[in-house]
């Protein structure tokens, strides 16, 4: 029996796409036709942005200059909080020196003449190289009795005529008995000419 043209036909063109596969897309017309439909090109359909995570690079890049904002803002909020602290911590430790300056003061001012504590004071000179030329001298304390207690000095700077020219006032408080203190006694005058140092009053309390 003769198969007919139309399925030969047929069975080419279906072999035609098969074989082809993925390489090329034809239009494989099984309506008995003689002319087969014109090809055509996929057409690219448009992504679906529900997929998409993160952000456009536009808004990352604005998202990154807003953090680096915000940390340059918050390095600067943080040195100007040092700054401040470092400031107040000064400004509380100058206040604290010259509170104890004028307890010193005032219990010298009470101390019958050159004071109580005489022997447990000594001056020992610093080297102007050492101070950046500035006339410093340490004070050595020492609380030679059994009890705790506190101690008020004055240093006084006399010039070659044995005119004192300036006086300071340092001390220590709150000493354990056989305990030290050596806080330094510092003159406002030049180094030259040549002040002599000693201490004029001595007082524990």
């Amino acid at each position: 029996m003769r198969t007919p043209r139309t399925a030969r036909r047929t069975g080419v063109a279906l072999a035609v796409c098969t074989a082809a596969g993925v390489l090329a897309l034809a239009a494989c017309s099984d309506d008995g036709g003689d002319s087969g439909a014109a090809s055509t090109s996929p057409r690219a359909s448009a992504p679906n942005t529900s997929d998409f995570s993160g952000e456009p690079p536009s808004a990352l890049a604005s998202s990154a200059a807003s953090k680096k904002a915000e940390v340059k803002e918050s390095a600067s909020r943080a040195a100007a909080s040092a700054s401040q602290r470092a400031h107040d911590f000064e400004a509380s430790v100058s206040a604290e020196v010259e509170r104890n300056r004028q307890e010193f003061t005032r219990e010298l001012d009470k101390a019958d003449g050159k004071g109580n504590a005489m022997d447990s004071v000594s001056l020992t000179g610093k080297p102007l190289a050492e101070t950046d030329n500035v006339r410093a001298l340490v004070v050595n304390i020492t609380n030679k009795t059994d009890q705790k207690a506190s101690y008020a000095v004055r240093v006084d700077f006399s010039d070659a005529d044995g005119k004192v020219v300036e006086s300071t006032v340092v001390g220590a408080k709150d000493l354990d008995p056989g305990d030290k203190a050596q806080p330094l006694a510092i003159s406002t005058e030049p180094p030259e000419p040549h002040l002599t140092a000693k201490v004029a009053q001595a007082q524990r309390y």
